[in-house]
């Protein structure tokens, strides 16, 4: 059947890829401290290292507290929303506008959006391995639903970080912004779930198709047997002529 196909197993699995890549990006900082969303690197006086910011989906973590060689990072309460404008204001002296920090204060809590996305996404992953042409076009419904949510988490992670990090990188204070980890796999995630999407519902199609045109050929089938067609090796039927006598058909031919 072509649900089982090679290629609605590769769906399947892009499914899969996408649903742990959106894990990665909800358990950034500060979950975990070294995944970020975004990571401003801080101007400081260490001769090992500088300390970092790292900023995630729950808020962020400062690492490598100074002074460096005790290698501190502390991580801040998880909370949906928090304000990075504020933070970057206390740590590196970056001057926000108050639309500016309004915003990317008000954009964080839509990140909640992570999680929402990485649980659609892993629902459609097991529709789509659990059941046949049914289970498959549920899940390639359900990953439309996930894809579209990714899509709107990422543009306003786009937004959000990027009004941080044009100004941490245009202040004159030496530190650097970046875009890290979670960004990309949020990215990546979204490029699996379209095609991982696309080729289930091909293949749910796909295998419509074919059991669609099984049926057609088993009732076309049918008719050589109704007694009509060809039974038994020839046609046994009677005629009557135009002069009153009966005359056997035979092989079909008189």
């Amino acid at each position: 059947m072509a649900r089982t196909s090679p290629l609605h197993w590769v769906g399947v699995t892009f499914l899969l890829i996408a649903s742990i890549l959106l894990l990665i990006t909800t358990i950034s900082a500060p979950v975990i401290g070294d995944i970020a969303i975004l990571k401003v690197m801080l101007t400081n006086q260490s001769a090992l290292r500088n300390s970092s910011v790292t900023f995630g989906t729950f808020g962020h973590c400062v690492l490598d507290v100074a002074p460096a060689a005790t290698d501190q990072d502390y991580c801040y309460p998880k909370s949906v929303g928090y304000s990075p404008a504020a933070v970057m204001a206390q740590i590196d002296g970056t001057g926000f506008s108050e639309a500016a920090s309004a915003s990317a204060d008000g954009l964080t809590y839509a990140m909640i959006l992570h999680p929402i996305a990485c649980g659609i996404a892993f629902i459609a992953f097991l529709l789509s391995i659990g059941a046949g042409v049914v289970g498959s076009l549920l899940g390639a419904v359900v990953a439309a639903l996930a894809w579209i949510i990714t899509l709107v988490a990422m543009a306003i992670d786009f937004a959000l970080f990027g009004i941080i990090k044009d100004h941490v990188n245009g202040d004159g204070s030496g530190s650097n912004a970046y875009y890290s980890v979670g960004m990309w796999t949020i990215l990546a995630a979204m490029v699996l779930l379209f095609l991982g999407m696309f080729i289930v519902l091909f293949t749910c199609f796909s295998a419509r198709k074919e059991r669609k045109r099984g049926g057609s050929y088993k009732n076309r089938g049918d008719v050589y047997d109704n007694g009509v067609g060809y039974n038994g090796g020839y046609n046994n039927t009677t005629t009557t002529t135009p002069a009153g006598r009966t005359r056997r058909k035979r092989f079909g031919l008189f």
